[in-house]
């Protein structure tokens, strides 16, 4: 394999798979990039098993061929190099030789045969959506996926392609977020399936603001393939979370006994200080509606106290309930609307902020001392 490369592509290529490799790998290949030159492109691969990440750049390929080598190795030598090209020679030993300007490295790597073998992605539902409302719709709803292993069909977004909409829902059991969207999605690839969290953290991190994502799918794998302007095309192929969705419209309250409008960005920020004055063992804030006014409380006995009094529009009857601020204040910083609503029933009932838009999130309460 030899080939000729711009520094750019060749970082743009890395920084796109790298991220997937962790520092503590039991097999040494997994530690490697999978490099593949043809056509006057380079195609580069990493994979955990669990998610593999392919990115193509472009490159003259002198010497057609594949190797691997190691991918946080080989990016630290290409972020430093001083000259805009590079050129890459690996010998029959896998052996590959880099050389840019007065620099010149050699980097031992792994033949290409021993790296997994990419998945197939053949005979698949496709859905395509523009990037921007994908990373929209993850925004809304990755905050609320769980972390807890005991449950793993909750470690990841439900995803669901039906009557030619989106819908994405994720939830911890204490709070749930839910946001759809208009996509046009064929009768024969409508399904549903559950994305697990290292695949969506990879998708949030390489979406970008133009372009589009086509999402495909079958009873075990997606693959996503995102294409945008002046960038490189990326594919991310990902494992399902096995396993069903708990019914998550059985926790939607049907409906609600006071509807109140509040401006996002201050409400946040009071929930901010309020936040300060809690602790671990006490981690509540009290929001106490009155006639125009919403007082929010923290009280916590061995930090001490927090009280703040907004301007609101109520007239409805008082009403006083405890949340888990962390959680309130997820929400409010994914959605970027200035007035949001907060739907009530009582101290024991769930509450649900909505949006003017397709949203919302319903959260527990906490008991109040």
């Amino acid at each position: 394999m030899k080939l000729t490369i711009a520094k750019d592509q060749l970082t743009l290529g890395l920084q796109s798979v790298q991220n997937i490799v962790g520092s503590r790998t039991t097999l040494p290949i997994l530690s490697n990039v999978l490099l593949r030159a043809a056509d006057n492109q380079l195609e580069l691969t990493a994979t955990d098993l669990d998610v593999t990440i392919t990115c193509v750049v472009e490159a003259q390929v002198v010497k057609a061929g594949a190797t691997t080598v190691p991918v946080k190795k080989l990016f630290s030598i290409v972020r430093e190099l001083g000259v805009p090209e590079a050129d890459l020679e690996v010998d029959d030993k896998h052996s590959c030789a880099i050389r840019a300007g007065a620099s010149f490295f050699r980097v031992n790597g792994l033949p290409a045969e021993d790296f997994p073998p990419m998945p197939n992605l053949a005979d698949r539902k496709k859905v395509t959506l523009p990037q921007d409302k994908l990373r929209g719709m993850l925004r809304r709803t990755a905050f609320a996926v769980s972390t807890d292993e005991t449950r793993y069909v909750l470690n990841g977004i439900f995803m669901s392609f039906k009557d030619h909409k989106a819908t994405m829902v994720a939830t911890d059991g204490r709070r749930l977020a839910l946001t759809d969207e208009e996509v046009d999605v064929a009768a024969e690839c409508q399904g549903e399936f559950i994305m697990p969290s290292k695949a969506i953290n990879e998708l949030t991190r390489l979406l970008q603001d133009k372009g589009e994502a086509e999402i495909s799918f079958s009873e075990n794998q997606a693959a996503i393939r995102l294409r945008g302007e002046n960038v490189p095309p990326v594919t991310i192929v990902t494992k399902l979370v096995d396993g069903s969705y708990p019914n998550y419209r059985q926790v939607i309250p049907a409906e609600s006994r006071e509807r109140i409008g509040l401006m996002r960005e201050e409400f946040l920020q009071a929930l901010r200080r309020a936040e300060i004055m809690t602790s671990d063992k006490t981690n509540s804030v009290k929001l106490a509606f009155g006639k125009n006014t919403l007082a929010i409380t923290a009280n916590t006995p061995e930090v001490g106290e927090a009280r703040e009094t907004l301007a609101i529009n109520f007239k409805g009857r008082e009403i006083a309930v405890a949340f888990n601020p962390t959680y309130l204040l997820d929400a409010l910083k994914a959605l970027d609307v200035d007035e949001v609503f907060f739907e009530l029933t009582d101290e024991l009932s769930p509450g649900v902020l909505k949006i003017n838009g397709p949203f919302l999130y319903v959260i527990m309460p906490m008991r109040m001392n």
